[in-house]
């Protein structure tokens, strides 16, 4: 048995994260609306009826745009963390009671034989989580949406299969940009999102023997382009004696186009 996943979207116009085992399957996020969130499933050969669940990371809008309806026509159980819950409110219109579930920070919930823990991260939100999903001895995490990368999330993410991976921006392209200087202040903040190479020092750290891919995550439309983010970290990791290609592979994601269905 293995767990199978792919990048459904991912960046400021919208996230969502596929998920499944020979049991179950589930979304992260659903930060698109419910027609094109099916839109992408269908290009993997995937039937959003078939869902078992909406894991949530946090409460914008990038994040949970179709929840609502998603969670409405599919009759699908939500997991959030209860400051998750309360931000959400008037936001996502009327869901069932029976369909709320909490899922508490830093705690694992089991499904069948797929392990699903939750970690706190660094963002400007109620509560901000990420997940990370174990099956026998594969793991999986999903990281993004974070100012920085502290020790405590080091340690917890460290070893990984795959890493989803924010690489949000290139620092001096967001200095130079268009946007006004409170928006740069916050994205910069370690309540925003980690830059290129700030994320590539993460993952010198946390990367493992066993670790074969990483996706380059969240993506700004703005300030970062995919061969300018896979160039950075390529750079920074191979100063850290860590070439790309050798032990593990680096991966595009993109806010309109999935990822190939992979097995980790």
């Amino acid at each position: 048995m293995s767990m199978h996943f792919s990048v459904l979207a991912s960046g400021s116009s919208g996230n969502a994260f596929y998920i499944e085992t020979e049991e179950h399957s589930f979304l992260v996020d659903a930060g698109l609306s419910c027609k094109k969130i099916g839109q992408l499933m269908e290009l993997i050969d995937r039937d959003p009826a078939k869902l078992d669940g909406i894991f949530v990371t946090h409460e914008h809008s990038d994040h949970i745009k179709g929840l609502g309806v998603m969670a409405r026509k599919y009759k699908l159980p939500v997991y959030a963390n209860e400051r998750t819950w309360k931000a959400m409110d008037g936001m996502l219109g009327e869901i069932s009671t029976d369909q709320k579930f909490t899922f508490g920070m830093e705690t694992v919930k089991s499904f069948g034989s797929l392990d699903v823990e939750s970690f706190g991260v660094s963002h400007d939100a109620a509560e901000p989580m990420f997940y990370i999903f174990r099956m026998g001895d594969k793991k999986l995490v999903l990281i993004t949406d974070t100012g920085y990368v502290s020790d405590r999330m080091k340690g917890i993410i460290e070893d990984a299969d795959v890493y989803i991976f924010e690489s949000n921006h290139d620092t001096e392209l967001l200095r130079m940009g268009r946007y006004p200087w409170n928006v740069k202040r916050r994205i910069l903040s370690d309540v925003g999102h980690v830059s290129n190479e700030d994320a590539a020092l993460a993952m010198s750290e946390v990367v493992g023997d066993r670790t074969k891919r990483i996706y380059l995550a969240h993506l700004s439309k703005d300030n970062n382009m995919k061969d300018l983010a896979r160039m950075s970290v390529a750079q920074t990791l191979a100063s850290r004696g860590i070439e790309i290609g050798t032990q593990f592979e680096l991966f595009d994601t993109d806010p309109a186009i999935p990822t190939e269905l992979s097995a980790v």
